[in-house]
């Protein structure tokens, strides 16, 4: 198990910037009235919030003028102004949210159903940690930046322009003189920006690392325990973690620091901006109320320049969060649908064919898995692939269900490349029973409805006592209705087997698969699994991935493999005639059993 972020927080970071934003516009595009009404009460509270200080100068000249009529109605004024900030900021405020959190709803989604539909070749160059990372933490981050940091930011930015502009109205020589320390804030801004950028990314990077250690351990938490690994694995998390968390720290120092030094550099110039203003209100220049107003819009700006230096870092890290969700979503993939696939002819006969395939796993380019496989199945045909472990009789299925594509040669279903056809339909005629059965975390009964979504109870139970599964199933506490835990923790690994025999029978393809299908089950219910298979069997292509060659005897066709060539095949008796790998098997295997 690997602590080290894929790809590297340093290689991610130089591509980060600012404009990666856009590529949240697909789905803010989809929402044009909602983000305009949005932006309509951003402008309005903007333009709200720049009246006020008006306002309040007429109020305060108000006072020196003496006239109480004139008074009051500046005062009703102020308060009318104040009750249409607060319609606006709550009509802004759930807006926006509303909006940010329809766009994460539509990411998350996107993400998902690009992520499902991915190929195993593409699940060998990431973990899946990472992928959940990226549909949980970085689309949360970017829920939050939309829903609150872009529209701070926005807003902020209208009331700097806004207010830079009345400031300018109402003093020019003040407003030159704020300007000046511009520069100053700036500086820091760009100069601290670029590492805020760098750890941000950096961050995100482990937080994806911690999430994938922690997939992985609790995923084989049975296998850490037995070989008790808890403490190593506590502690390559808790190692991952802290980096994670020193990472956190810096990014939170530096943009403390920024934050201080561009408060400081912007309060320190306005109070001595406020002190030349106090200079020529003494000397009857300016009236106190135009000084007011000065002093509230400088208030405006400088809060707006604050606001906008700590949303600056949140949008890095919205960047970011963005560009690794974009990253995901046009990921490349070896396998995928032809721009215009071919139909598969009515009905699937399943003449199966290997022409010339070789084939090498992405992620051993050196090693070949099959080289040079030519392999005939006729329809109805039942084959049995058996060899030693790692002689490429499991290959045979994955590229068959177009799980990977071979580097040489074609694969085709009834006369047709599989390359040619789209994908679902392709499999929507294979039924596969793997050597690891997945439980999912539902019900029995649902389970075994993954096979065909579409089906009835009855036929559920029909599909459960032909796998010779009925009995143990219904003597669960709920019996089909019992809810198995993750990973089908409540079930013997003879159970999950027997479930999953029962999904492939209950899909009723014309081509079936069998890696290993009754490997975990005890003789008795082997012999009915068995029994249970050959009548499925009959009528339809069977491939039959075995190590046990007691349960392959009555195969058509024995298809002996070794270092990914086809050595031998025939039936079982004319092989042990023939002598050979596959007779050597067989004496080890017989005459263990017989020792037994």
């Amino acid at each position: 198990m690997s602590d080290t972020p894929q790809p590297t927080s340093e290689e991610r970071a130089t591509s980060k910037r600012i404009s990666a934003l856009k590529g949240l516009w697909p789905f803010m595009g989809r929402y044009r009235g909602l983000l305009a009404l949005a932006l309509g009460a951003l402008v309005a509270t903007a333009v709200v919030s720049l009246a006020l200080p008006l306002a309040v100068r007429r109020v305060v000249d108000g006072f020196q003028d003496g006239d109480l009529a004139l008074l009051n109605q500046y005062f009703l004024a102020a308060l009318i102004i104040a009750g249409l900030l607060a319609l606006g900021t709550a009509t802004r405020y759930y807006l926006v949210t509303r909006l940010g959190e329809r766009m994460v709803a539509d990411i998350r989604r996107a993400l998902f159903e690009r992520v499902i539909g991915l190929s195993p070749a593409f699940y060998e160059r990431i973990m899946t940690g990472e992928v959940l990372s990226r549909l949980t933490t970085d689309t949360t981050l970017i829920q939050s930046i939309i829903g609150s940091s872009v529209s701070i930011a926005l807003r902020n930015a209208l009331l700097l322009v806004g207010g830079l502009i009345m400031l300018t109205l109402t003093s020019a020589k003040l407003t030159g003189l704020v300007l000046l320390i511009v520069p100053g804030i700036i500086v820091p801004i760009v100069v601290l920006g670029r590492r805020l950028r760098r750890l941000s990314r950096e961050n995100q990077d482990w937080i994806a690392a911690s999430s994938g250690n922690a997939s992985e351990a609790l995923g084989a938490v049975q296998t850490v325990q037995a070989f008790t690994h808890e403490t190593a694995s506590i502690t390559r998390f808790n190692r991952v973690t802290e980096r994670s968390f020193d990472t956190a720290l810096r990014r939170v120092a530096t943009r403390a620091v920024m934050t201080a030094i561009v408060i400081f550099l912007v309060f320190a110039g306005i109070v001595g901006v406020l002190w030349v203003g106090a200079l020529d209100v003494r000397e009857g220049t300016m009236t106190v109320g135009e000084l007011v107003q000065f002093v509230i819009y400088s208030v405006i700006v400088a809060g707006s320049v604050g606001a906008l230096s700590e949303t600056w870092s949140e949008l890095q890290r919205a960047a970011g969060a963005t560009e690794r969700l974009v990253e995901l979503l046009s990921a490349t993939d070896s396998v995928n649908d032809p721009a215009t696939p071919l139909a598969l002819p009515e009905p699937v006969k399943g003449a199966v064919e290997f022409e010339g395939v070789r084939f090498h796993y992405p992620s051993r380019p050196g090693q070949s898995a099959l080289d040079g496989i030519t392999l005939r199945v006729r329809p109805g045909e039942t084959v049995a692939l058996v060899g030693p472990s790692g002689a490429g009789k499991t290959t045979i299925i994955q590229l068959l269900m177009r799980f990977f594509d071979p580097q040489e040669g074609r694969v085709t279903l009834d006369g047709q490349d599989i390359r040619q056809l789209a994908r679902r339909d392709l499999r929507s005629a294979m039924a596969l029973v793997p050597q690891d059965p997945v439980i999912f975390a539902t019900t029995a009964r649902e389970n075994i409805r993954f096979g065909r979504p579409d089906t009835s109870d009855a036929e559920i139970e029909e599909a459960a006592r032909a796998a010779a599964a009925h009995d143990f199933i219904t003597a669960l506490p709920q019996g089909y209705d019992t809810e198995l835990g993750e990973r089908g923790v409540m079930l013997s690994g003879g159970q999950k087997q027997r479930i999953a025999i029962a999904r492939a029978i209950l899909r009723d393809a014309p081509v079936l698969l069998l890696d290993e299908a009754t490997s975990a089950l005890d003789a008795e219910s082997e012999r009915a699994v068995q029994a249970a298979v050959e009548r499925l069997a009959r009528g339809r292509t069977t491939l039959v991935v075995a190590h046990r060659l007691a349960t392959v005897r009555q195969a058509d066709r024995i298809v002996v493999f070794e270092q990914g060539r086809i050595v031998a095949e025939g039936t079982h008796d004319a092989l042990i005639a023939q002598g050979g790998l596959y007779a050597r098997l067989a004496r080890l295997q017989f005459t263990a059993s017989e020792a037994a």
